[in-house]
């Protein structure tokens, strides 16, 4: 008696010791029979795993416990046009390897293709296919979440301000959006009052912003690649940023905009422009399957009817404190735009290679773009190094008072090749004195630095 009553207790010891997760369940819906999806989340217990079969499942459909929803390969679930496709609304869900489409079309309720409510935390967005939805995945108050090696194609046809952007971030802290591939529709990543983020590895094409940044703090964006977006990474009223190794190829207005961003750290990064159909300046923000910049093989050797983007590879406005170190801005309009009384900002190690005008700085006051006897690689400096240290012997000045003129009067451009425009310029450069404030480079480099010397 007393050994089975011992035998008992040990087994209810030994079955209270196992994982929960052993436990889990695996349930497998087939689109053509037996029970649907909706109703295997409704029978399903924490924990449990849901495989889908290939085939199409109908949505929308709402996850309110922490389960793994798999998809095999042509494994789809469709909404119904209204609403989101998939709502979650529990933590620690897994939602991996589905085909997503048909979300509603409403903005003000956020209709998605995945929706991850505030209660959703830690939740795993991952290796799906997202077409054709309003917003792709909105992480809405989503803490500790992530999107990753998901395929979001967007709306094609339309006005991109009626469009939702691919993955959207509202005050989730520590969410993650990693290797992702978005394209089309408004923003790739539109994130807005949120902090310690991480944007590593996406790709982006024919977007309004690849990344559009807004009072998002502490975060990291690093190993982007946007190509043949309007503009590429516009970071707006953020602080203590790290905005590492980015790339930008053939955007169209901006390829980096820092607007109110302070306190931040800009390295590695590359801004490349090139010609663009000029058709891309006049679409008045109508978007079509065939926006965005075409392949260098299509603009090579043609000049008339493209012009050359970005017009700024760098607009820096009102930011103040930042490091821009080791960076490569090439071919676009204007290097860099810098205004609106930015203070405080480091600039070396940077590369200005082919720019139309490398710099364009509407002030009087002198700044040098130099640190601790390093200063910046600038293409068009006509300069010496006698004693072959890798430093100019001559301070570099990209800008003079006829810059200025142009910039504020455009109408004087008439007169740039007479003869009182080119006494004058002659003048500056025999009596410095004449030249106005503005940026000097008094150690510009002599040939483009690599990055780990930028960095350093």
């Amino acid at each position: 008696m007393m050994r089975n009553r011992l035998a008992k207790i040990w087994m209810a010891a030994l079955l209270a010791a196992i994982p929960s997760a052993a436990l889990a369940a695996e349930w497998i819906v087939t689109p053509s029979d037996g029970p649907t999806l909706s109703a295997v989340l409704k029978a399903a217990a924490p924990g449990d795993r849901i495989r889908l079969k290939p085939g199409r499942h109908d949505g929308p459909l709402i996850i309110d416990k922490p389960v793994t929803l798999d998809g095999e390969g042509g494994a789809s679930i469709v909404g119904n046009g209204r609403g989101s496709v998939i709502t979650i609304e529990a933590a620690k869900v897994a939602v991996r390897g589905i085909e997503i489409t048909g979300s509603g079309m409403n903005l003000p309720t956020l209709d998605s293709g995945i929706l991850a409510a505030r209660t959703a935390t830690g939740v795993i967005i991952e290796n799906n296919t997202l077409t054709g939805n309003l917003f792709g995945i909105y992480l809405h108050g989503a803490k500790d979440s992530l999107a990753r090696k998901n395929v979001i194609v967007g709306l094609k046809d339309g006005r991109m301000s009626e469009f939702g952007s691919g993955i959207s971030i509202w005050n989730a802290p520590g969410g993650k959006v990693i290797d992702n591939d978005i394209s089309f529709g408004r923003d790739g990543i539109a994130t807005m009052a949120s902090k310690k983020n991480v944007f590593s590895g996406n790709r982006f094409r024919d977007l309004r912003f690849a990344i559009h940044y807004m009072y998002t703090n502490d975060s990291v964006i690093s190993g982007n690649v946007s190509t043949g977006n309007s503009v590429g990474y516009a970071i707006m009223f953020s602080n203590r940023l790290k905005i590492i190794d980015n790339i930008s190829d053939g955007d169209r207005d901006h390829g980096l905009l820092l607007n109110s961003a302070n306190s931040s750290t800009i390295s590695g990064n590359i801004v490349r422009g090139r010609l663009q159909p000029a058709d891309r300046w006049t679409m008045a923000g109508i978007q079509d399957s065939g926006h965005g910049v075409k392949d260098d093989a299509e603009t090579t050797g043609a000049v008339e009817g493209n012009r050359l983007g970005p017009e700024k590879c760098v607009f820096i406005y009102n930011a103040n404190r930042n490091k821009l170190l080791g960076n490569e801005f090439r071919g676009c309009a204007i290097g860099i735009h810098f205004t609106a009384g930015s203070e405080g900002n480091t600039m070396t190690g940077n590369a200005f290679i082919d720019n139309r005008n490398q710099v364009k700085y509407v002030g009087t006051r002198y700044l040098d773009w130099s640190v601790n006897g390093r200063g910046n690689y600038w293409s068009d400096n006509p300069a010496f190094d006698l004693d072959g240290d890798g430093i100019s012997d001559n301070a570099y000045r990209p800008n003079d008072l006829m810059d200025k003129v142009l910039w504020t009067s455009p109408q004087a451009k008439i007169l740039t090749s007479s003869p009182a425009v080119q006494i004058i310029r002659w003048a500056q450069v025999q009596f410095p004195a004449l030249l106005p404030g503005g940026v000097v480079d008094s150690h510009p480099l002599m040939a483009p630095a690599r990055q780990k010397d930028g960095l350093q």
